[in-house]
């Protein structure tokens, strides 16, 4: 019962948050990027201090040190929201893939604006491919990393599909190295699950894999193996 209702307080907060603490970060748009994206960072450590307090679940990272000493592409296994949160404090500064109806979304659509998210329309093809390229090499130059979760949506814990190839693509085309995450957070926070289960997520940071002289389609192979593989080995 205590999970639950703790699950619950939970979920409200998020519904309620959102709004509010969106319309105070988008007093920041006159003001630098950094201040936007503060605003949105101080709101995910409420966020992952709240799911500490209120459904005993925290997190651990392993593999920090296999983070390059500049930004680069990282592809990150979609399986909950939790991720879509914690990246933020993990990782460095970043932009993220994301799908363009995102941004029509009020309040929230308008915050993801002001940090310059690479917006897709998930339909185009090839025409999102080059979105990604485009704008994701204009993300890499500003320093960002940035951050794509290959599968394009969340995917129920043991279910995967073929990755995309627009990260593998913008890393080889910079003559950057793929970052890839997995981590078990769907056991956790479960796809359109209220209940949030007691525990620690485990996320791990592997090897960076090389681009240069590799065909992407074979670097993206790579990563999906590894992610996956991986990811079998996390199990609570």
């Amino acid at each position: 019962m205590r999970q639950w209702v703790g699950s619950i307080l939970f979920t409200l907060f998020m519904f309620v948050s959102v709004p509010i603490w969106g319309t105070v970060v988008l007093l920041t748009a006159p003001l630098p990027r950094r201040f936007t994206y503060g605003g949105a960072r101080a709101w995910t450590n409420t966020v992952l201090w709240l799911l500490r307090v209120l459904c005993s679940l925290d997190y651990r990272v392993e593999g920090r040190e296999h983070l390059p000493p500049r930004n680069c592409v990282v592809l990150l296994k979609h399986s909950s929201a939790w991720e879509t949160i914690a990246q933020l404090e993990i990782f460095p500064a970043q932009t993220w893939v994301l799908k363009r109806e995102l941004m029509w979304v009020p309040v929230l659509g308008w915050v993801l604006w002001l940090l310059k998210p690479i917006a897709i329309d998930r339909r185009g093809g090839g025409v999102a491919v080059q979105q990604v390229l485009e704008q994701g090499r204009a993300r890499l130059a500003e320093g960002l990393w940035v951050m794509i979760f290959p599968e394009g949506t969340r995917m129920p814990v043991g279910v995967s599909r073929r990755y995309g190839i627009s990260g593998a693509l913008l890393a080889a085309a910079e003559g950057l190295p793929i970052v890839p995450v997995t981590h078990n957070a769907g056991y956790f926070w479960p796809r359109r699950g209220w209940l949030k289960r007691p525990g620690t997520i485990r996320v791990v940071i592997g090897p960076p894999i090389e681009t240069k002289g590799v065909e992407p389609r074979a670097v993206n192979e790579r990563a999906q193996r590894w992610i996956e593989d991986t990811l079998a080995q996390l199990k609570p």
